[in-house]
Order: C-alpha cells, then sequence, then structure tokens
C-alpha cells in the first residue's frame, strides 16, 4: 500500500512540474516573439514591455579585417533605433529553432536567425537570450547575437 501511495505522488508531481515546465516555456517564448513583433513593427514600446530595466544588450561579428568584435548597446540607444525605423524598411527575422532551459526564476534561449531587410536576406547568426521570472513575469535581462554573412544556409537574392 505504501508503494502505492508513493507512486501516485511521484505521478502527481511529475504532472504539475511539467505542465509548470510547459507553461514557463509557452510563457518565455510569448516574452520573445513579442519582443520581435516589436522589432518588426518599428515599436519601441512593444520591445520595452519585454525587457528588464537593468538588461545588457550586445553582439558579436567578424568584421572584414577578420577581427572577433562585440559590441555593447545600451538599452535606450537600442529602442531609439527601433523607434526611428523608416516605414519603408521591413525587418523580418526568422527563427530557425527554440532551444529553451528553464531552472527556476532563470531560462536561457538559443534562437538561430536568418534576417532580412526590405525582404532581401541580409544575415544570419544565432540570439542567445537570458530571461528571468520576475515574480510571474519572464523579462529578458540578457541579449547577445551573433550576425555572420558567410556560412547561412539561407537564400540570398
Amino acid at each position: 500500500m505504501h508503494k502505492i501511495i508513493t507512486l501516485l505522488i511521484v505521478l502527481v508531481l511529475t504532472t504539475v512540474v511539467n505542465a509548470q515546465d510547459k507553461n514557463d516555456k509557452k510563457a518565455i517564448k510569448n516574452t520573445i516573439e513579442t519582443f520581435f513583433e516589436g522589432l518588426h513593427k518599428g515599436d519601441s514600446t512593444i520591445v520595452s514591455s519585454t525587457l528588464h530595466p537593468t538588461i545588457k544588450m550586445q553582439t558579436t561579428f567578424t568584421n572584414k579585417k577578420g577581427e572577433k568584435r562585440l559590441v555593447t548597446e545600451s538599452k535606450e540607444k537600442v529602442l531609439t533605433g527601433i523607434a526611428n525605423k523608416k516605414p519603408e524598411h521591413t525587418y523580418f527575422e526568422k527563427l530557425l529553432s527554440w532551444n529553451i532551459h528553464i531552472d527556476g526564476n532563470l531560462a536561457s534561449v538559443w534562437t538561430p536567425y536568418e534576417f532580412y531587410l526590405n525582404d532581401k536576406f541580409s544575415h544570419c547568426g544565432a540570439n542567445s537570450f537570458q530571461l528571468f521570472n520576475n515574480n510571474g513575469k519572464w523579462e529578458i535581462i540578457y541579449l547577445v547575437d551573433m550576425r555572420s554573412r558567410s556560412n547561412c544556409k539561407a537564400y540570398k537574392n
């Protein structure tokens, strides 16, 4: 009898944990999708709604001389750049996959992507998001992206 009760408790706890994990993954994915919705629309208010006040944002790339670079941008500069997007310009970042890991209040998300400017392939790379569960709201606390114009599988126009 004791073994049956123990088994039932384990099954219930496993179900609850799996359901919570699925809910968290959905909320995390929604936060990142909202971020890109704002980017694509050029709406810095939408983007800002996904960001923690102390976010750190960086980009890494290899320049034409073959030197590896890491650039840090302020939240304000990134949001101003998004807000000043020209209406005739279209941005589209196509996320190729999602790799989401969660441990308590911390989530790490890896999303390889292709970026299109005015419907023409621009570059590819990967995003690394770190999110914090701020009392029920997942917020991006760190974002670094890698950009490359070579070794991309996308069709280049």
